[in-house]
């Protein structure tokens, strides 16, 4: 069980007067993120690559902050490439591997991610790349694996899917749909963005081509991260200075280089998650170093029991869930998106906020995936409440008292 007292004093933008529900939209950085920040803004900032100390200095913190990303990833340091964000990222590998395909190619995206990982490749479209669609099955929310084979062929070059959509929470089985893809000869990019908050991350297991994620949303600052096999970027034509190497990676990939403050932070994540894992485990008796997956294992467990509290309280009631109805860690993560008919999901989260409730209303940048599920158009989108390990119980309760006016028990039918 986490020790809720210490994990909170980690993050000193946590409010007690506010709950903060909206993490698919940002978590709170952890003090030790914040700290390194700091103290390299104080320092100064040089252009890496001169001859005197203070500039190597802004090299060696460019290179650790690649090597915490690397290391949470389970990557190499020159596969991971740093950016202002998951959409400037992909936006960048989809410009990169254009030139390697030839008019007529094909690209499959879903119509359940973020438009950052859909809208990059079916800009293609203007240059001769054919672009199909999997489509997530209303009913579940879901993208199933029998809905893709149809639309793989000899000509398929890549596929971009998510491992677990912004607006749904539930999870799919990356590994598994990655083994269809690759028999199919394409690629996989992964947006991982919605999943990496709450669950550890192997890109090596799960042999993905490409996988995203916002640094901003698992407690670090306003970057995007995006792993790429390091053959695949050799061979990729990023739009770079002529001037710099094919194999000078990820350099080649960062034009202009991520914020070089906003990079010296970045280990402050993985020191946060190591004291955690220490304090957590060390404490009964346990101070051996072990895998990440313990930690994130009772994570998963304290986020589910707050994610199964408030999927009871909407149970029973006109507010239509998307994704699962349970909280199973195995399902899904702790993010509840829902709608009430003919009650506009604006109003809902206002009166969050009035509650002091931070939560959001819309699309959440997946319109195509909200059109997909046919929900009463006076909504305006859906009221989505996503949780963080963090997160208290007396928080979930709060929030369950303000929906409270929204959700009433469903009608129940009587018999003529």
């Amino acid at each position: 069980m986490l020790d809720l007292d210490y994990v909170r004093a980690a993050f000193p933008a946590l409010d007690a007067s506010w709950a903060h529900l909206d993490n698919a939209g940002g978590t709170a950085p952890a003090a030790a993120v914040c700290e390194r920040i700091a103290a390299a803004l104080g320092r100064g900032m040089v252009a890496r690559g001169g001859p005197h100390a203070t500039s190597a200095e802004a090299g060696a913190l460019y290179a650790e902050g690649h090597a915490a990303i690397a290391e949470w990833l389970a990557a190499d340091p020159d596969e991971v490439l740093l950016g202002g964000s998951t959409t400037a990222t992909l936006d960048l590998l989809a410009r990169s591997l254009r030139p390697r395909w030839r008019v007529g190619d094909e690209v499959i995206v879903t119509d359940a991610d973020h438009e950052a990982n859909i809208g990059p490749w079916r800009r293609l479209e203007a240059t001769g790349i054919v672009v199909r669609e999997w489509r997530l099955r209303p009913e579940t929310a879901t993208l199933e694996l029998e809905d893709l084979r149809p639309l793989l062929g000899e000509r398929t070059r890549l596929v971009a899917f998510t491992h677990c959509a912004n607006v749904v929470g539930a999870l799919h089985d990356v590994a598994a749909i990655t083994q269809v893809i690759h028999d199919a000869g394409a690629l996989a990019c992964v947006d991982g963005v919605a999943y990496a908050p709450h669950r550890p991350i192997d890109v090596r297991a799960w042999d993905v081509d490409f996988y995203a994620v916002s640094l901003y949303k698992v407690f670090g600052p306003h970057l995007g991260a995006l792993f790429g096999k390091r053959d695949l970027l050799l061979g990729g034509a990023p739009p770079a200075h002529p001037f710099i190497a094919p194999g000078d990676l990820p350099y080649r990939y960062e034009p202009g280089g991520a914020s070089p403050e906003l990079v010296a932070g970045l280990p402050g994540i993985v020191d946060y998650f190591d004291a955690l894992d220490h304090h957590t485990f060390a404490i009964r008796g346990d101070a051996d170093e072990a895998p990440r997956g313990r930690l994130f294992a009772a994570i998963a467990e304290h986020e589910a029991s707050l994610a199964a509290r408030l999927l009871e309280a909407l149970a029973g009631t006109r507010a239509r869930v998307i994704g699962p109805p349970t909280a199973d860690p195995e399902a899904r993560v702790a993010l509840v998106a829902f709608a009430i008919p003919r009650v506009p999901s604006a109003t809902i989260a206002a009166a969050l906020a009035e509650a002091g409730i931070a939560a959001r209303s819309g699309h959440f940048y997946a319109p195509r995936a909200v059109a997909r599920l046919g929900l009463d158009p006076t909504c305006g989108g859906l009221v989505r409440l996503s949780l963080a390990h963090y997160n208290t119980v007396e928080e979930i309760d709060r929030a369950v008292a303000a929906l409270a006016p929204f959700i009433d028990p469903a009608p129940t039918s009587t018999a003529s």
